[in-house]
């Protein structure tokens, strides 16, 4: 409901760069941040804890990254993947791109890297059924246990 209620932003606005250009990290979702890149969460998660990696530099397509922009993302998906993986032990995990709006990317003009949790049996009758998902945890309190296992697991340049 807050982000329903919150103040609109204009239609152009990138909601990756809203978030890397913001003060507050917490309130921005934004959960780390290294030289080109930053993990923040997906505000329409497919499951609990499904993180974006998202590179500073506003550009559309992955042949414009630099070889050390690209390489920076994998970094940090790695670092990704531990963090979800100590801080809720899931029975595997997605990474992915979409790239382009064909290939389902709901954010074409930014490109951003997916992590996903998955645990067996996570597609449950609601998804089947009626197309909806449950989300057992707000995005809140996902940040707070991802940001403690950030604690235990620091990340290694």
């Amino acid at each position: 409901m807050d982000y329903l209620k919150q103040e609109q932003r204009p239609d152009d606005a990138c909601v990756f760069c809203n978030s890397i250009e913001g003060s507050d990290d917490r309130a921005n979702l934004v959960l780390h941040r290294n030289t080109s890149c930053a993990i923040i969460f997906n505000r329409y998660p497919y499951n609990n804890g499904h993180l974006l990696i998202v590179p500073y530099r506003h550009i559309g397509d992955l042949e414009g990254l630099t070889p050390e922009e690209s390489a920076n993302v994998m970094h940090v998906v790695r670092y990704g993947v531990r963090i979800l993986r100590h801080a809720y032990q899931p029975h595997a995990v997605n990474v992915g791109m979409n790239l382009g709006v064909a290939a389902g990317a709901g954010i074409p003009d930014h490109v951003h890297m997916h992590i996903v949790p998955r645990w067996e049996g996570d597609t449950s009758y609601m998804t089947v059924f009626s197309g909806t998902r449950v989300i057992s945890e707000v995005l809140e309190d996902t940040y707070d246990r991802l940001a403690s296992a950030m604690v235990d697991l620091p990340f290694e340049e």
